[in-house]
C-alpha cells in the first residue's frame, strides 16, 4: 500500500512539474504570432472568408489558460459592401487551469472592445451570414436513438461549478441593411457590463445603446439595469430590479419622449413557468401596471394577469407622439383610464372583466382574439353613455352661397372614391355586440342602441336597433358581400313613428316639416363607390306621414290665386310665416336600376289634396315630377272655389325649378264648357248617324 502510494504521488508531482514547465516554457518558446499564416488558412478553408489579423496574439496557460487579441477582422460576403462582416480592436479570454481538474470552471473577465458588426440582406432578402450557417444535406434520416432517462438521484452535472470573473463589450457598434425592406438601422455605443457570475448569487448587469432609425428619422437611447441570478442547473432565471429606460426623438415627436419600465421577472424551466410581477411602464402621466404569470412554457404556453391603466390625459400624451388630433371638444380625451383581466396562449388572448373609462362614458365587457392566425375577433361591450360629436373634427364654417352650381374637385373624389376596403373586409373576422344606452352622433339624441356585427369569409352583416330615435324607433339589417369581383350592399331599414321635424333640424338644421314618419326601405346596389351603387340601386320604398305642417308656403292661398298666376303672374315668393297643414303624406316607389318611380304621391288635409308623379334619376340626381293640388268638396262647401294647381318640378336635385304647367291648368278651368260642348256634339252625331255612334266617340276621349 505504501508503494502504492509512493507511485501516486509521484505522479501527481510530475503532473505538476509538467504543468509549470509548461506554463513557463510555452510563452517563451512558442510565439502563437508565427501560426497566423495557418489560422487565416483555417477560416478561409471553413468560411471562404478573409481573416485579417492586425494585432499581436498573445496565450497564457498557468495559472490562466487564455488568449489575448489585437485589431481582428472577416471579409463580408460577396455581393454585399465593400466593408467587414465583424472587426473587433481587442478581445481578452482567459480559464484558471487547475479547477478545471475537478469539473469546476473558473473564466476571467472577458473583455472585448471595439466591435463593429455589419448585418444586411439584399433585395432578393438573401443576408450576409448566410454562408456562415451550415445546411445539413438532405438525406435519409436516421433512426433515434432510445436513451433511458436520467437517473435524478445519482445524475451529476457536467460542470460543478462555473465562476466568471465578469463580462464587458465596450463601444460596439451594430449595423441592421435590410434593402428588401428598406429600413436601416444603426446601434452606436453598445456597452455591457456584467460583474462576476457565480451560480444562486445575484449578479449586476448594466446595458446600454442608442438607436438609429434612418427611416423612421428616430433615435432611441436604451439603458437598462438588473441583478441576474441563475442556479447551477441553468434551469431557473431571475431579473430582479429590472429597470429599462428609453428616451426617444425624432421628426415625429413634439419633444423627447421618456419611457421608463420596471419588472422583476422569473422563470423556472424545470417548472415551465414564468413570473412577470410589478411590471410598470410609465411616460409622463400615462402609466401601465400589470402582473402576468405563465404555465407550460415550454410547449403550450398559458397566460394569467390582471393590467391597468391609470386615468391620464390621452390627447396630451398623442400630442407629445406627434399625434395631432383636431377635436370640436379641446378636454375630449382628457380622462381615459383602463382596467382588464388577461388569459392568452400562442393561439389566443382574451380581455375580461374589462373597464374602459372614456371621460364621463364608461365602456364595459370583454374582447378576445380566438385565433391569432386567423384574425377571429370576439367582443360583447356595454357603454353607457357617449356624446361623439365631442370627438369629430370642427365643423367647418358655411360657404356663401354662390349663383352657379359647381361641384368641387373633393367631392367628384369622393362620388368616385371607394367605399369598401375589399381586402381587409375579405380578411375580415369579427363577431360582437355593442349596447349603448345613450349615444348623440352628428346632433341626434338617441337611446337603447344595439349593434350586432358578423362578418366572416367577405361577408359583413350587421342589424342595428335604436328603441328611441325623435320619439320613434328605427331597426334596420345591412349586408356587405365583397366575395365576388363587385362589392355589393343590401339595406332593410324601417322608421317608426320618427318626429320629422327634430330630425331634419338635426340633419339638414331646417325647420321647413314637421309631422311622423312611417317608412320601408328595401334596397340593393352593385359597386364600390357611391355613384355606381346609386346607378344599380333596386328595391322599394314605402312612407307615410301624419299629422304634418308644411311651412314656408300655403298651397290653398295659391290655388286661389291661379287666375292671376295664368296670366303670366310670378308664383308668390315664400313666406316663412305661410303653412299647410296635411293629416297625411304617403306613397310608394319601385327603384329599378338607379330610377326611383312614384306614381301614388297622396297628401291629404281639410280643404285640399295633393297628388303626385314622376322620376327620380339617382343616376345624375335629377328630378321630373309634376304635382297636382286641388280644393276639396269640403273647400267647395266652404265656398272656397279655385283652379287646381299644377307644377312641374324638373332638374337637379339640389337645385330644382318649379314651373306652372299652363295647359294642364287652361284645361282645369275650361273643363265645365269643354264638357257642355262635348255632349252637345256627342247629341248630334246620335242623331245623324244613328244611337252609339256618341258613345262610340265618347270611348276615345
Amino acid at each position: 500500500m505504501g508503494k502504492f502510494f509512493k507511485i501516486l504521488l509521484t505522479v501527481f508531482a510530475s503532473l505538476i512539474l509538467i504543468i509549470i514547465v509548461a506554463a513557463i516554457a510555452i510563452p517563451l518558446f512558442v510565439d502563437p504570432n508565427e501560426f497566423k499564416p495557418q489560422i487565416i488558412e483555417l477560416v478561409k478553408k471553413e468560411t471562404g472568408r478573409d481573416l485579417t489579423i492586425d494585432g499581436d496574439l498573445e496565450i497564457s496557460v498557468f495559472p490562466w489558460i487564455g488568449v489575448s487579441t489585437g485589431d481582428l477582422a472577416i471579409s463580408n460576403a460577396k455581393g454585399f459592401a465593400n466593408r467587414p462582416f465583424a472587426r473587433i480592436e481587442q478581445s481578452d479570454i482567459k480559464v484558471k487551469l487547475l479547477p478545471l481538474l475537478s469539473k469546476q470552471v473558473e473564466v476571467s473577465r472577458i473583455v472585448l472592445k471595439g466591435l463593429d458588426l455589419y448585418l444586411a440582406k439584399n433585395k432578393h432578402g438573401v443576408s450576409n451570414w448566410d454562408d456562415l450557417v451550415k445546411k445539413e444535406k438532405p438525406g435519409k434520416p436516421q433512426p433515434q436513438q432510445q436513451t433511458a432517462p436520467p437517473d435524478q438521484t445519482t445524475s451529476q452535472p457536467a460542470i460543478a461549478a462555473l465562476v466568471v470573473g465578469g463580462l464587458s463589450i465596450e463601444n460596439a457598434h451594430i449595423v441592421w441593411d435590410d434593402q428588401q425592406g428598406r429600413q436601416y438601422t444603426e446601434i452606436k455605443n453598445f456597452n455591457l457590463d456584467v460583474d462576476q457570475l457565480e451560480f444562486d448569487k445575484p449578479v449586476d448587469v448594466s446595458l446600454s445603446m442608442e438607436i438609429a432609425d434612418t427611416k423612421a428619422k428616430s433615435t432611441t437611447q436604451l439603458e437598462l439595469e438588473t441583478r441576474l441570478t441563475l442556479n447551477e442547473a441553468l434551469t431557473q432565471f431571475k431579473l430582479d430590479d429590472l429597470a429599462l429606460t428609453a428616451l426617444l426623438s425624432g421628426e415625429k415627436f413634439k419633444k423627447p419622449l421618456k419611457v421608463l419600465l420596471t419588472t422583476n421577472i422569473a422563470i423556472d424551466m424545470s417548472q415551465h413557468t414564468l413570473a412577470l410581477s410589478a411590471l410598470k411602464i410609465r411616460s409622463g402621466d400615462f402609466q401601465l401596471s400589470a402582473d402576468i404569470n405563465g404555465q407550460k412554457i415550454d410547449s403550450k404556453p398559458e397566460f394569467t394577469g390582471q393590467l391597468t391603466i391609470a386615468e391620464f390625459n390621452l390627447a396630451d400624451f398623442l400630442q407629445d407622439l406627434g399625434v395631432s388630433l383636431a377635436m370640436r371638444d379641446h378636454k375630449a380625451l382628457s380622462q381615459v383610464s383602463l382596467h382588464s383581466q388577461i388569459q392568452a396562449t400562442a393561439e389566443s388572448a382574451s380581455f375580461d372583466q374589462l373597464a374602459v373609462k372614456l371621460d364621463d362614458s364608461t365602456l364595459k365587457g370583454s374582447i378576445a382574439i380566438q385565433n391569432f392566425k386567423t384574425q377571429a375577433l370576439r367582443f360583447n361591450l356595454m357603454l353607457d353613455h357617449i356624446d361623439v360629436d365631442r370627438y369629430l373634427p370642427p365643423e367647418k364654417a358655411k360657404a356663401p352661397k354662390s349663383k352657379k352650381t359647381m361641384v368641387s374637385p373633393s367631392a367628384a373624389a369622393v362620388a368616385g372614391a371607394s367605399l369598401f376596403p375589399v381586402e381587409t373586409l375579405r380578411k375580415l373576422n369579427l363577431q360582437g355586440k355593442l349596447v349603448v344606452n345613450s349615444l348623440i352622433i352628428n346632433k341626434i339624441p338617441m337611446r337603447g342602441v344595439t349593434l350586432n356585427i358578423d362578418s366572416r369569409k367577405g361577408v359583413v352583416k350587421t342589424s342595428q336597433v335604436i328603441k328611441h330615435l325623435f320619439q320613434g324607433n328605427y331597426r334596420g339589417q345591412t349586408v356587405i358581400n365583397v366575395r365576388g369581383r363587385t362589392p355589393s350592399l343590401s339595406l332593410n331599414e324601417k322608421l317608426n313613428n320618427i318626429q320629422v321635424g327634430p330630425l331634419l333640424k338635426a340633419l339638414k338644421d331646417s325647420d321647413r316639416m314637421t309631422g311622423r314618419i312611417n317608412a320601408d326601405i328595401r334596397l340593393k346596389g352593385y359597386g364600390n363607390s357611391s355613384r355606381t351603387i346609386k346607378s344599380t340601386l333596386n328595391g322599394a320604398i314605402g312612407f307615410k306621414i301624419t299629422d304634418s305642417v308644411v311651412k314656408g308656403f300655403n298651397i290653398q292661398k295659391l290655388i286661389d290665386s291661379v287666375k292671376t298666376l295664368l296670366k303670366g303672374t310670378p308664383l308668390p315668393t315664400e313666406n316663412k310665416n305661410d303653412q299647410t297643414l296635411f293629416s297625411s303624406i304617403s306613397g310608394t316607389a319601385a327603384v329599378k336600376n338607379g330610377i326611383l318611380h312614384n306614381d301614388d304621391l297622396k297628401a291629404l288635409s281639410s280643404r285640399v289634396n295633393v297628388t303626385g308623379k314622376g322620376i327620380v334619376n339617382l343616376k345624375n340626381d335629377t328630378i321630373d315630377y309634376k304635382i297636382r293640388a286641388a280644393v276639396t268638396k269640403r273647400g267647395q262647401a266652404d265656398k272656397v272655389k279655385g283652379i287646381p294647381l299644377v307644377v312641374k318640378i324638373t332638374g337637379p336635385l339640389d337645385k330644382p325649378s318649379y314651373v306652372l304647367d299652363v295647359a294642364a291648368m287652361a284645361l282645369e278651368k275650361n273643363k265645365e264648357k269643354i264638357d257642355k260642348v262635348k255632349n252637345k256634339l256627342l247629341e248630334k252625331l246620335d242623331k245623324k248617324l244613328g244611337p252609339g255612334a256618341g258613345e262610340l266617340l265618347k270611348s276615345f276621349f
